[in-house]
């Protein structure tokens, strides 16, 4: 029989445990709550100012000018160099500090970023938004170190939940994107608590869930396995071509323009002559400006043009340099969609599978988090496709090595044999 003493220690434990793990519910469910409502309120502004911009094209005549005010308002707001999500990636590991108004710069300008037609994303905004409340929320209760950076993560998974409509994706990708091959399983129970609350907000504010459907599954044999594969590999380098386009364009065409003003203004200049030439060719002035939904789905369907993955690319290289706000994860579902897509009638696959393989694998790619890719084409999707999905996308997480988004991210274990381990990402 144990001594009394043992039994009131092991009592005294588990009451402590008890307590700890009803403050991390309370809490995560109330950043849950705020970030759902700032998140679903984000993406109703995105999409209402989506449809003025397509109903009344003349709103791209913005382009050039529209960057130059996004430069202006950072510089009143003192954030010259905002350091976007990499700022959120190194505060999880470092505790560098993230500014509230990060929150509302960062809302303001994506949903102007998109009135104007800048080729940006929603994601990366949606991970800063997260961040900079869980952050300061951590700061009002006062909170450790370690319990800051579940509180930074718990944001994230929000944040990611009420745009994306994928709360399991949401809670996996906040604890897999900071360092490669490690989860930071400690912020397990806050990511989950925090992003299925913000997506239940989202649906109490009426947000509709997106879901796709696959025309047909083949067999699992041989001959499709092989051909799915080769989804995998053609993501893979697209993914390698993205990341590379972003920083090439930023080193060798933005940053020799000298003065950031006349370099938005030309980078501008020249997407709306992109916008223009698109139009004449195709008849739609729309085809890649802003997250690019429109093409995704014209992708799922089997109907986006062979090159539309090129221009997409191009035209996000050159909002980002520009300066436009948003980020590059939707342009990254808009290359995997339309790679994917364009590979079907080739290989003799469903246009909807090949889609759905290129968007994840392209999005494990540029993001180095293969769970996340799965998790939202399941969410997205559904289960039946799961083979078809987790093959390119294991392939396209080799293919595409250590290149990253995100210039804080950290490799923890090599990728190939012979490499060094604890590798800096982002290259």
């Amino acid at each position: 029989m144990r001594p009394v003493y043992q039994v009131a220690d092991r009592l005294k434990i588990g009451c402590k445990r008890t307590l700890a793990t009803l403050q991390w519910t309370l809490l995560s469910v109330l950043s849950g709550v705020i970030i759902g409502l700032v998140g679903t309120a984000f993406y109703f502004g995105i999409v209402w100012v989506t449809g003025l911009r397509q109903s009344h094209p003349y709103f791209l005549l913005l382009l050039p000018f529209g960057s130059m005010l996004i430069l202006f308002i950072y510089h009143l707001a003192d954030r010259d160099h905002p350091g976007g999500t990499d700022l959120v990636l190194s505060s999880i590991r470092e505790g560098s500090y993230i500014p509230l108004r990060m929150t509302p710069l960062i809302f303001i300008s994506t949903i102007f970023s998109h009135l104007c037609g800048a080729s940006v994303g929603r994601e990366g905004a949606a991970l800063q938004l997260g961040g900079s409340i869980g952050n300061t929320m951590a700061r009002i209760f006062r909170l450790e170190e370690s319990e800051r950076r579940i509180l930074v993560l718990s944001g994230m998974a929000a944040a990611f939940s009420a745009l994306m409509g994928t709360p399991l994706a949401g809670a996996v990708f906040a604890m897999e994107i900071t360092s490669v091959g490690v989860m930071y399983y400690p912020a397990l129970l806050p990511t989950v608590v925090s992003a299925f609350t913000a997506h239940y907000i989202a649906l109490l504010m009426g947000q509709p869930i997106p879901h796709y459907d696959f025309n047909l599954i083949p067999d699992f044999t041989i001959a499709p396995v092989l051909k799915i594969s080769i989804v995998g590999v053609a993501a893979g380098f697209a993914a390698i071509l993205f990341i590379l386009a972003l920083r090439y364009t930023k080193k060798y065409i933005a940053s020799p323009l000298g003065n950031r003003y006349l370099r938005a203004f030309i980078l501008g200049s020249v997407l709306l002559i992109l916008t223009a030439i698109t139009t004449y060719v195709e008849g739609d002035s729309q085809s890649y400006n802003g997250a690019g939904m429109d093409m995704i789905h014209l992708a799922i369907e089997g109907r986006s043009p062979w090159y539309a993955f090129l221009m997409k690319i191009l035209f996000t290289a050159l909002s980002i340099a520009a300066a436009y706000k948003g980020g590059e994860i939707v342009p990254s579902f808009f290359i995997g969609a339309t790679v994917g897509s364009a590979l079907a009638p080739i290989l003799s696959l469903d246009p909807a599978l090949c889609a759905a393989a290129g968007m994840a694998a392209v999005f494990c790619g540029v993001t180095n988090c293969p769970l996340t890719a799965l998790l939202i084409i399941f969410e997205l999707f559904g289960f039946d496709a799961m083979p078809f999905i987790i093959i390119p996308v294991a392939i396209s997480y080799v293919v595409s090595g250590y290149f990253s988004l995100y210039k804080t991210q950290h490799f923890h274990f090599a990728k190939f044999k012979g490499d060094d381990n604890h590798m800096v990402g982002g290259v």
